[in-house]
């Protein structure tokens, strides 16, 4: 069954029927109406996917790598409501969303052998797999929560703002032993950091930490650095324990995450401590997590869905400019998103 076999039975031009189905402007409505449905008494279901990316040269899809690992993607509250808004925005558009994994498996390769017309790189290190592939095929490429790249759209919180509003707020409350709980994926094991000033290895982790020692600096106090390697449960759990265990603990924390603060909260409180009255608690995110602990979460807020939008439209404007004419690769372009700090009932003035 192909097109021919429909215009010959509906008595139009191979070109009306493709048009029917992928031009649907170009045609009346009860002329498409018909097209369609002797296609469907016929059995056709329509022009072959790729032999039409091919003809006009487009996938009709954008890849999007989450995180170091699809599965932790969609367990972590961020990227799920992250991914949510990239795809509401896309949806339009008709452009389909295929998911990438940050590594390859054997000799397989989904950013090298996926067809799409840009890719959107979420909070992944540089040196996946993936992220290499997909720079090597020299596509409009969008990164979020990374570090800004020399050509193409990065788009990125605040975090150094986020970090200062934290601190500001527990110095405000009266606090003068702050610590800060935080990732860095170099590192094996949780522990205090030998040196507060040294940089972390994520991107995001150690510009929320630049904010942190600005303001504490600022204020003449010192700061505590207490590490794990990533932001997962099953690795928090032990380092939240670690540090409300410790007898020399701090009397305020300001965590990477709320995944983080909920469970320094749950330590504490397993420990006998009261939250915020022995220890106050900042987060970070404003995910749904913040309203489900108790008491609930002091954090610094991100727009999940500014950010999924903000990135979406900039693949949409990255395939436009290319089928422009525009050439590869795009200039670069920084936009950054501001945060702000939501206070709730897990930090408080520090006992006399």
């Amino acid at each position: 069954m192909t097109l021919q076999t429909v215009a010959d039975a509906v008595g139009v031009s191979r070109m009306t029927v493709s048009n029917a189905f992928s031009r649907p402007d170009q045609l009346s409505p009860a002329l498409r109406e018909r097209v369609l449905a002797t296609a469907a008494e016929l059995g056709y279901s329509g022009p072959d996917p790729a032999g039409r990316a091919l003809a006009r040269g487009s996938a009709g899809a954008v890849g999007v790598v989450l995180t170091e690992s699809l599965g932790n993607a969609f367990l972590d509250p961020v990227a799920a409501a992250f991914f949510g808004a990239v795809a509401e925005e896309l949806a339009p558009t008709g452009l389909a969303v295929s998911l990438i994994p940050a590594d390859t498996i054997g000799e397989r390769s989904a950013a090298r052998d996926l067809p799409i017309d840009a890719a959107l790189i979420y909070a992944c290190a540089g040196d996946a797999e993936s992220v290499k592939w997909l720079q090597r095929r020299n596509l409009p490429i969008v990164s979020v929560d990374r570090e800004p790249e020399p050509t193409g759209t990065s788009i990125r919180l605040d975090e150094r703002a986020g970090g200062r509003l934290a601190a500001q707020h527990l110095i405000d409350l009266g606090h003068t032993d702050i610590a800060v709980f935080t990732m860095d994926p170099s590192q094996e094991g949780f522990e205090w950091n030998d040196d507060p000033r040294a940089r972390l290895d994520n991107h995001v982790a150690d510009e929320r930490l630049r904010g942190v020692l600005q303001t504490m600096d600022a204020a003449g106090l010192p700061l505590r650095v207490f590490h794990v390697k990533d932001n997962y449960d099953h690795v928090i759990a032990p380092g939240a324990a670690a540090i409300v265990a410790d007898p020399d603990r701090p009397h305020a924390i300001i965590c990477f995450s709320d995944l983080m603060a909920a469970a320094i909260i749950s330590a504490a409180q397993s420990a006998g401590l009261a939250v915020p009255e022995d220890l106050s608690v900042v987060g970070y995110d404003d995910s749904w997590l913040a309203t489900a602990v108790r008491p609930p979460l002091t954090t610094v807020r991100q727009d999940f869905v500014a950010k999924g939008r903000a990135a979406a439209r900039a693949l949409v404007r990255g395939i436009d400019a290319v089928r422009a004419g525009t050439p590869l690769p795009l200039p670069a372009e920084d936009l950054i998103v501001p945060v702000d700090l939501v206070v709730r009932g897990s930090t408080g003035a520090p006992r006399a």
